[in-house]
Parts: structure tokens; sequence; C-alpha cells
């Protein structure tokens, strides 16, 4: 067997990857929500074609992939480079994955269909409460009493929500339909949570070694089978018949219900290729916490730009969101002080940026 190796990622550099991958995941997280919600707002109501942007705009991966192969054809000239480098194994997982990504794009814009953003990014924040319980479980993430706490504190917050759900309703939409925008979206959460430890733990049992190329490649598989399962659900629901349609009536003109369309798909690629590059650079919980960081922002957008009520309740849950980001974040410094030099244990493993080839 030859070993085709590139030089290891030093500190700096992973650091650096993990700085560009959390920007990408921001960029995601607060500006895909709103853009699906301006498509609703305004006239759009497809959701299997919503979720299926989500994912859509996957052969945007093909460049930074290809750019990474023209680098090492380069620097490092060998008739074993190639394009890809995903083995069957791996290839089948992240397949499975999609699918079930797939499946929870769907949940989550069924729920953005019926929920304002700000009720809709409150309820994703529970998101970080299934995450730590699916870490436990399927990667033995570790515990601190101050993520423990967080994590109780977030799942609260949520919780809150629940007790005045029709306060923010959107108008000619029924309580039946508020409640079951609600459910689907707290269901959305429970399902991400599962799956960005399972990615976590497709990266430990992989059989090959784990480059940044090779999260790329990852991340394009499942996102085409993400973006199948959705095609499926317009198939069924003639969603390809109506689109033009319904491009001809959206209340801010046809060209901008494409506009909309085309910036929805790239930046929700932004999103899913900064989470699966933060878990690469840490773990599933970071990614996790950036998200849930995250919902400030995306809750101070859409009381700017869509003029959404922001009801006790609300204040309440983002409250207690912020005091259990506060004591996530202290809990984290604590600990890292405790273990230097020695690396953090919540983390992966430093991955060689290596590849093999028989």
């Amino acid at each position: 067997m030859e070993v085709v190796k590139e030089p290891k990622p030093d500190t700096t550099v992973r650091k650096a990857l993990l700085v560009i991958n959390c920007i990408l995941l921001s960029i995601g997280n607060c500006g895909g929500p709103l853009l699906m919600r301006l498509y609703f707002n305004h006239g759009g109501k497809r959701v299997w074609f919503s979720s299926w942007l989500e994912t859509g705009g996957w052969p945007i991966i093909l460049f930074p992939i290809a750019c990474a192969y023209i680098h090492r054809s380069r620097t490092q000239p060998t008739s074993e480079n190639k394009l890809f480098y995903m083995k069957p194994p791996l290839f089948v997982a992240a397949a499975m994955i999609g699918t079930l990504t797939g499946f929870d794009d769907y949940l989550y814009a069924y729920g953005m269909a019926r929920l304002p953003v700000s009720t809709s990014a409150l309820i994703i924040a529970s998101q970080l409460a299934f995450t730590a319980g699916f870490a436990f479980v399927l990667v033995k993430q570790k515990f601190t009493s101050y993520s423990i706490n967080a994590v109780f504190l977030l799942t609260i917050g949520a919780g809150v929500l629940a007790l005045h759900t029709s306060s923010d309703r959107p108008k000619n939409e029924s309580n039946r339909e508020y409640i079951l925008g609600f459910l689907m979206t707290l269901a959305a959460a429970a399902l991400y949570g599962f799956i960005l430890p399972l990615v976590e733990l497709t990266y430990k049992k992989a059989k090959q070694e784990i480059s940044y190329a090779l999260v790329m490649e990852i991340q394009m598989v499942m996102c085409l089978f993400a973006t199948g399962f959705c095609t499926v659900g317009m198939l069924v629901n003639n969603d390809f018949k109506v689109i033009p349609r319904e491009a001809r009536e959206f209340e801010l003109g046809e060209t901008k219900y494409y506009v909309v369309a085309i910036w929805s798909a790239i930046i929700w690629q932004c999103f899913f290729l900064g989470v699966i590059g933060v878990i690469f650079c840490a773990s599933s919980l970071l990614s996790g916490i950036v998200i849930a960081v995250l919902l400030p922002v995306t809750e101070i957008l859409a009381v700017i730009f869509y003029k959404e009520k922001f009801q006790a309740e609300k204040g309440v849950a983002l409250a207690l969101s912020l005091w259990g980001f506060v004591s996530y974040f202290y809990g984290e410094i604590k600990q890292t002080k405790k273990k230097k030099p020695a690396a953090p244990q919540t983390e992966m493993p430093s991955v060689p940026n290596s590849l093999q080839s028989v």
C-alpha cells in the first residue's frame, strides 16, 4: 500500500480553518431562515421546494473540491492523486445521513411556513439539548456542570415558548396549523441534534484518513442525497408544475422570486458546509453551540426586517438562552485552563491531513 501524505496542519492553520467554518455557519444560520421566511411572507407556499433549496446548492462544493485537486496536482504530482478519495463504506454512511438530512429539511421548512422567524429560532435553540444527549451516547462526549446547566437552560427557554404559542400566530392561520408548525420545528431540532453527532461518529469510524478535502466530499454526498429525497417529495406534490405560476404571482415579482430561490440555495450551502467543517475541526457539540449562540442575531434581524412581535415569553426564552451560552463558555474557559498544556477532551483528536490509496 502506497501512502500519499499531505503536510499535517499545525494548530494555527486548524484554528484558522475553524474560524472560516464558523463564519460560513454564521452566514447560513442567520441568512437561511430569513430568506425562507421572505419566500413564505410574499406568496410562496411550496414546502417541499423550500426544503429542496436547503441542500439544492450542492454543486457549489465541486468548486473547492476541484481547487483542492489542482493544488495537490501542482504541489504533489503523483499518479495516485485523484479528484475524489471517498471509499464505498464512507459513501454509504454519507448517503444515509444525507437522506435523514432531507427529511429534517422538510420538517424545518414546514415549521418555517407557519412560524415567525424569531419563534422558530428560539425553538431550534433546543437542538443543543438533543445534540448534547446524542453526543454523549454516540461519541462519548464528556460534560461538565456548566455544559449540563447550559443544556438545561436552553431546554427550559424553548419550553417557555410553548406556554403562549398562539400569541404571535401569523394572520389567516389556524391555531391547529400554528401548533403543528411548532411541533414540526421541534422535531426538526431533535433530528438535527441526532445528525450532528452521527457525522462526528462517521469521521471516527471511517476506515480511511479524514482530510478537509474529504470532508467536503462527504458534505457533497450528504446534500446530494438530501436533495434527491426532497426532489421525490416535489414530484409527488407536483411542485415543478406549480413553480412557474407561483413565480408569476409572487408579490415581489417573478425575477425576485428566482433571485430569492437562488440565494437561498447558496446561503444554506454555507450553513451545511460550515457545520460539517466545525465538526471536523472540533466537535459536534461545538457546532450545536455555535448554532445556538447565533440565536440573538437571528432574533434581532427578524424583528428589524419583518417587524415581528417580541412578547414577554420570547424575552424570557432569550434571557435563559443567553444565560445558558454564558454558562457553557465559562465552563469551557475553566476546563481549558485546567488542562493546559493537554488538548481538550471534548474535541476530536487532531486528524492528519493525509490520504491513503492502494
